[in-house]
């Protein structure tokens, strides 16, 4: 029985990869959270209860701003591969957070990853780190392994120190430590304050109802966007290898924010230009205007295919949203006599 140790377990990414591991007969999961006075796990509630991981999912109290826990931690849980997906994610709130965001995503990487060498001198630990996109930020697209990184928000810094660690360890004490360098990665289970889902909400909410405008920010950005339960899939298929190395995942196809609201909207039967206002504080002080991954290697060495496309994507997410929406009308209306 494998262990799999994933921090950031109670997010997007985190709670599909846990899923895809316990789907394996052979795993078990282990997932890091922070001790808080209010519970957000209703991405992975079902995975306690659900037969197939019976005895195989468990939850652990640690953080990574704290190097004694995690230590502890491993120790503990002696894993045989770690999935380094915890973050403060959120490329905007970077820039009003940018001390916080270094702490967690650029030293919590190597608080991690100090404990796992530690841990790896008596046993062996595969370790992947959720390298971003962000990290090309002005880079000429299409980017691919050789194109230089231009950082353009504190989180994408962050993430370029901890990619950087990630190879350093790797090279300095033989670590088997992988990068996945993922392009935007989307479902339904994405953050509402993200733009995808924020779009898809508002199209959901605006037909049933339930809201009246949409306030956007810059919407000629440009983005390479897949579904996230394709991506994690990536992330396992590289710890699988017979040697550790980085890859990018994403599907080498862009669209605009015009594109992903006109697609949205038309779902629900809607022109997204009736609805959609500018707001300037939703725009980034610097910009990333086009990001479009080539992901030849991935494809080449993992086997790995995208099968959702953009398509697939936004109407996966606005019939999630839609019934979202449809239950909290029929909830006003019930409360309404």
């Amino acid at each position: 029985m494998k262990r799999a140790l994933i921090t950031g377990i109670t997010g997007q990414d985190g709670s599909y990869l846990a899923e895809f591991l316990l789907d394996k007969p052979d795993y078990e999961v282990h997932g890091l959270v922070r001790r808080s006075s209010t519970l957000n796990r209703q991405r992975i509630d079902h995975l306690s209860h659900d037969a197939t991981g019976a005895g195989r999912f468990s939850l652990h109290y640690a953080d990574l701003a704290d190097a004694s826990c995690l230590s502890a931690l491993l120790e503990e849980i002696q894993p045989d591969e770690v999935y380094n997906l915890g973050a403060q994610s959120h490329v905007r709130v970077s820039f009003d957070q940018p001390l916080y965001t270094a702490d967690v995503v650029g030293l919590g990487t190597l608080r991690l990853l100090e404990a796992v060498r530690v841990l790896n001198r008596r046993r062996p630990v595969r370790f992947y780190q959720a390298s971003s996109s962000e990290m090309f930020g002005s880079a000429p697209a299409p980017q691919g392994p050789d194109t230089p990184f231009h950082p353009r928000s504190p989180y994408a810094v962050a993430k370029l120190y901890a990619h950087w660690q990630t190879i350093n360890y790797r090279e300095a004490y033989g670590l088997f430590a992988c990068s996945g360098i993922l392009f935007n990665h989307e479902s339904p289970r994405r953050g509402e304050s993200f733009v995808t889902r924020k779009v898809t909400l508002a199209a959901a909410r605006i037909k049933e109802g339930l809201q009246k405008r949409l306030v956007m920010g810059n919407l000629e950005s440009k983005r390479d966007w897949g579904f996230a339960g394709d991506y994690v899939r990536a992330m396992w298929l590289m710890l699988q290898q017979e040697k550790p190395d980085d890859y990018i995942v994403a599907t080498g196809e862009t669209y605009s924010i015009h594109q992903l609201l006109e697609k949205a909207f038309q779902l629900v039967d809607l022109d997204y230009r009736d609805f959609v206002d500018f707001d300037e504080r939703y725009v980034r002080p610097s910009e990333v205007d086009v990001l479009q991954g080539d992901a030849t290697k991935a494809r080449q060495v993992l086997g790995w295919e995208p099968e959702v496309d953009f398509d697939g994507l936004v109407q996966m997410m606005v019939e999630h949203d839609l019934e979202l929406a449809r239950r909290e009308k029929h909830a006003l209306a019930f409360q309404a006599g």
